[in-house]
């Protein structure tokens, strides 16, 4: 989509992204990143931790905002995320 005119800020805005790591062996496979992350970025593996769940496994990196909510809803603290800025080139 093509806008007739910019903001003013453009050149200053940094877009959070969110690098997502998994503590496989602590995931209890509650699913709850999964189902709270608004955007999609979590899905359920194929593989077993040696507890025998399924851990999420990051299906779109580049999707992530880093919002933190799979960082804060879960119970076994098994998944935290660095975050990164990035600039917008354009609109």
């Amino acid at each position: 989509m093509k806008y007739w005119r910019r903001p003013l800020d453009l050149t200053g805005i940094q877009i959070p992204h969110g690098v997502l790591h998994i503590l496989k062996e602590r995931c209890k496979g509650c699913n709850y990143c999964i189902e709270y992350c608004p955007q999609g970025v979590l899905a359920e593996s194929d593989e077993r931790n040696s507890r025998g769940y399924h851990p999420p496994t990051v299906v779109d990196s580049a999707g992530c905002t880093s919002c933190g909510l799979c960082e804060m809803i879960c119970p076994e603290f098994a998944i935290y995320r660095d975050e990164e800025l990035q600039e917008v080139t354009s609109l």
